[in-house]
């Protein structure tokens, strides 16, 4: 049986910008299920039209993107996979949206491809950030004390070796470094990534790595922080 495409719902405020997406979604063969000038009309289609994914400018007149993800990814059991827009690389507001559960984000310069396939990606359940971006997104918002929606988990609740594979998880290593580094199969260790996401109630990877700079599990060390100078440079 041949997997329906994804149902997308674009919300920005920009008309070329929405658009030019929907041109680019309709010619992978993606359809654009509605469209929202403003988070509130986004809100409001994402009930009507139950998208599977939300295409989410997070800058809007009337209700912005961020409160508009914080208000779709609340409550309903049948949530769409939202993906942050914007248009400057490591946004505060993208961090917080993260927080809220959006899925990744993209800048609005994507290209097609890159476009069609983080709809794709998402909408089966993956995070769209790879952790290492995600990691430089956390560094640097994480020790300001703003107004972020910060994911408050108890990590008492994973074993020792869940916590391990946290750690690493929240430094960036992929699926296969992790089995490397811990002698274990990829199977394995996705079994632990799922275990962790389950115990803490996080939606992904994205979350995960959040949450382990956020409880202190991880920190930005000397090199650490050298290295993400040295890459935002």
């Amino acid at each position: 049986m041949t997997e329906q495409p994804p149902r997308v719902l674009l919300a920005d405020d920009q008309t070329l910008v929405r658009t030019g997406f929907r041109m680019i979604l309709g010619a992978d063969g993606i359809d654009v299920v509605a469209e929202a000038t403003n988070g509130a009309e986004a809100v409001e289609a994402v009930r009507r039209t139950r998208p599977d994914v939300v295409l989410m400018d997070i800058r809007m007149p009337e209700m912005d993107g961020l409160e508009a993800t914080r208000r779709i990814l609340t409550g309903a059991p049948d949530q769409p996979r939202v993906i942050i827009l914007t248009t400057f690389d490591l946004d505060r507001y993208v961090y917080a949206a993260l927080s809220a559960g959006a899925s990744g984000f993209l800048l609005k310069d994507v290209t097609p491809e890159h476009l069609t396939a983080a709809v794709r990606t998402v909408r089966t359940g993956d995070a769209l950030l790879a952790p290492a971006i995600t990691r430089r997104l956390v560094q640097r918002f994480t020790q300001r004390g703003s107004d972020t929606a910060a994911l408050h988990r108890d990590l008492a609740s994973l074993t020792p070796r869940e916590l391990e594979v946290l750690s690493l998880l929240a430094r960036g290593l992929s699926n296969a470094e992790l089995a490397t580094r811990l002698h274990l199969a990829e199977a394995t260790v996705k079994t632990h990534v799922a275990r962790i996401l389950a115990k803490l109630g996080l939606r992904d990877r994205v979350q995960a790595v959040i949450v382990a700079y956020e409880t202190g599990l991880v920190s930005v060390g000397p090199g650490e922080a050298a290295q993400q100078s040295t890459e935002q440079t």
